[in-house]
C-alpha cells in the first residue's frame, strides 16, 4: 500500500492534477485576505479586485495568443467544454444539427455531446489510429454544411497523443463550422496558439498547470455565435455570469505567466525524463507495451501496459509511487479504458495499463527510483 508519509511519495500523476506552484499561491493570498472586494463593486476594494481580474485576463490571453476580451473565466475545463459545445449548439441555425468529434475525448466533451445526441443531434465520432491519433483524413471527410461544431481535444489525457486540430480546423472553416478544442492537457506542456490552431473556442483548466482547482477559462474568438447556459448579472460577457473567484483567477494568471516563461526548457527536461523512464522500464520488462506515441505526444506523458497483470495491482504494490491506471475520471472502474480499446488494444493488454505523467518537481533521481519500484511491483504481482 501507499506510504502515509507524503514527503516520501514520488508523484507521477500530473495529468490528473498538479500542486499549486509557490508563486501562484503567493499571488493569490492577498486576494484571500485584504483584497476581498467584489470586482463589480464601485469602491476601492472592488476596483482593486477588478484590476486583478483584468491583469489575469491579459496573462491568460498572452499564453495562447488571444485578445484579453476573448477570455471568459470559468470553474475549469468541464464548464468551459459545456459552454463551448452546448452554447454553440444553442446558437446554431436549423440546418446545422451535427457535431464532429473523436472517439477518445474526455468525458467533459463526450458528455455534452451525448446530451445533445439524446436531444436529436447527430454526433460523428471519428476513429483514431493505432497510435491513438485522430485520423485527420476521416475527420475532414466527415465535414459538411450540416456541421455546427467540430470539437477535438488538443492532447489526449490518457496517452498524451497530440491531435491534428489545426489540419482539421483548416478544412472545417471552409464549411462554416465552429471549431473548439479542449486544451486542458496541452496548456503549459506544448505551445498553444489560437491562431496557429485556427480554433474559435479553446478550453483551459487551471489545475492542470499549477493553478488551483476550480478555475479555468474559455477562449471565445470575437464574433463566434454562442449562447450562455446560465443567466445572471452579466459577468464574463454574460457567458458565465456570477461573481468571479478573484483569488483563483489571479492564480490562473500567475500560472499562465509561469507556463509561458518556462515552457520550452521544461518540455525538453520532461521529455528527457520520460524517455529515460521508458528505456529503464522496457529494458527490464521487454514485454511492456507502450501506448504513448513516440513522436506526436506530450513531453510529460507515458502510458504503458504491464504484461500479464492488472495495472491497478501494479500501482497498489508500488509503494511510494503515485500514478494512474488511466483518466482520473474513470478511477475505480475495473474494465479496459475506452481510449485504449479505440486504439484496437486487446482488452487483456489494456487492463495492464498505467499512465505516468511527470511534472516540474520530478527529478532524474525520482524517475530512476520510480522505475525500480514499478519493476519490483510488477515482479511481485506477476509472481503471485
Amino acid at each position: 500500500m501507499i506510504s502515509s508519509d507524503c514527503s516520501s511519495l514520488i508523484y507521477l500523476d500530473h495529468n490528473a492534477t498538479t500542486p499549486i506552484a509557490p508563486e501562484v499561491l503567493d499571488a493569490m493570498l492577498p486576494y484571500l485576505r485584504e483584497h476581498f472586494g467584489n470586482p463589480s463593486s464601485d469602491h476601492v476594494l472592488g476596483h482593486e479586485a477588478h484590476r486583478a481580474v483584468k491583469a489575469a485576463r491579459e496573462q491568460v490571453a498572452s499564453l495562447i495568443g488571444a485578445s484579453p476580451r476573448e477570455i471568459v473565466f470559468t470553474s475549469g475545463g468541464t464548464e468551459s467544454n459545456n459552454i463551448a459545445i452546448r452554447g454553440v449548439a444553442a446558437a446554431a441555425g436549423p440546418g446545422r444539427r451535427r457535431i464532429v468529434t473523436s472517439q477518445v475525448e474526455h468525458p467533459a466533451t463526450a458528455g455534452p455531446c451525448a446530451i445533445l445526441e439524446a436531444q436529436g443531434w447527430s454526433i460523428t465520432r471519428v476513429p483514431v489510429t493505432p497510435e491513438g491519433v485522430v485520423n485527420a483524413d476521416m475527420a475532414i471527410q466527415s465535414l459538411g454544411t450540416d456541421v455546427a461544431l467540430v470539437t477535438m481535444m488538443r492532447a489526449q489525457n490518457e496517452t498524451g497523443a497530440i491531435m491534428p486540430v489545426g489540419e482539421v480546423a483548416n478544412s472545417a472553416r471552409g464549411t462554416g463550422a465552429i471549431i473548439h478544442t479542449d486544451a486542458a492537457q496541452a496548456i503549459g506542456k506544448i505551445p498553444v496558439n489560437v491562431d496557429d490552431l485556427g480554433v474559435d473556442l479553446l478550453s483551459i483548466a487551471g489545475h492542470k498547470f499549477y493553478a488551483p482547482k476550480g478555475v479555468g477559462a474559455l477562449y471565445v474568438r470575437a464574433g463566434t455565435p454562442i449562447e450562455p447556459l446560465v443567466f445572471g448579472g452579466g459577468q464574463e460577457r454574460g457567458l458565465r455570469p456570477g461573481t468571479e473567484d478573484v483569488a483563483s483567477i489571479v492564480g490562473l494568471g500567475e500560472a499562465s505567466e509561469l507556463a509561458r516563461s518556462r515552457l520550452d526548457a521544461e518540455a525538453v527536461r520532461l521529455r528527457t525524463l520520460r524517455d529515460e523512464l521508458w528505456r529503464n522500464l522496457w529494458e527490464r520488462i521487454p514485454a511492456l507495451v507502450r501506448h504513448t506515441p513516440e513522436l506526436a505526444s506530450l513531453p510529460d506523458t507515458l502510458s504503458v501496459s504491464f504484461p500479464g497483470v492488472l495495472g491497478k495491482d501494479v500501482l497498489s504494490t508500488a509503494d511510494g509511487v503515485i500514478a494512474s491506471t488511466g483518466s482520473a475520471c474513470h478511477a475505480g472502474v475495473d474494465s479496459p479504458a475506452e481510449t485504449l480499446l479505440a486504439m484496437h488494444v486487446a482488452p487483456d493488454v489494456a487492463l495492464g495499463a498505467v499512465r505516468i505523467s511527470l511534472g516540474h518537481s520530478n527529478s532524474k533521481a525520482e524517475v530512476a527510483s520510480a522505475a525500480d519500484i514499478l519493476v519490483a511491483a510488477h515482479e511481485r504481482v506477476a509472481g503471485r
